[in-house]
C-alpha cells in the first residue's frame, strides 16, 4: 500500500483496535440479513449501522480466493483500507475480498473500497411517522 504515516502519534490514531473487529458469526449473519449489499470488480461489501460505538471490520476470504497465503495478503489489504479510512459512523463493514483484488494496483483498490463504502445509504432520509395515519420524511 502506498500509504504514510507522519509519525508516532499519527500510527496510533490509525490501529486497528480489537474492538473494531467483527468476529462472531452471529454478527456476520445479522449483516448479511440486514445490511446493505454492494458489489464491485475486487470485492462485495456488506454495511449495517449500529446504535453506538466503532465502525466495526469482519473480512470473509473463502477458499475459493485461493491458498492462505492468497487469503492473508488479501486480509491485510482490506484491513490497511480500513485502517486509513474508518467511517466516522457506527457501522459495520464486511468485506468478501475476490480474486482480482490479488492482482490489482492499490490505487485501484482503494477507489473501489471507498466507492463501495460511500454507496451507504444512511445519508438519505428516512420515514419519520408523526401519528399512525400519516407518514413525512425526515432526519433520523
Amino acid at each position: 500500500m502506498s500509504f504514510k504515516t507522519s509519525g508516532p502519534q499519527d500510527l496510533k490514531t490509525t490501529r486497528f483496535l480489537a474492538s473494531e473487529h467483527v468476529r462472531k458469526r452471529a454478527d456476520f449473519e445479522l449483516i448479511y440479513k440486514t445490511g446493505f449489499k454492494r458489489s464491485g470488480r475486487l470485492m462485495t461489501m456488506f454495511t449495517r449501522e449500529r446504535e453506538a460505538g466503532p465502525a466495526r471490520l469482519g473480512i470473509a476470504a473463502t477458499r475459493k480466493m485461493g491458498a492462505a497465503v492468497e487469503r492473508n495478503r488479501a486480509k491485510r489489504l482490506v484491513r490497511e483500507l480500513f485502517r486509513h479510512h474508518k467511517p466516522a459512523a457506527a457501522l459495520d463493514v464486511v468485506v468478501v475480498p475476490r480474486r482480482e483484488l490479488l492482482d490489482a494496483s492499490s490505487d485501484r483498490i482503494e477507489a473501489e473500497f471507498l466507492l463501495l463504502l460511500s454507496r451507504h445509504p444512511s445519508t438519505r432520509p428516512r420515514p419519520v411517522a408523526q401519528d399512525a395515519g400519516s407518514l413525512r420524511v425526515g432526519p433520523s
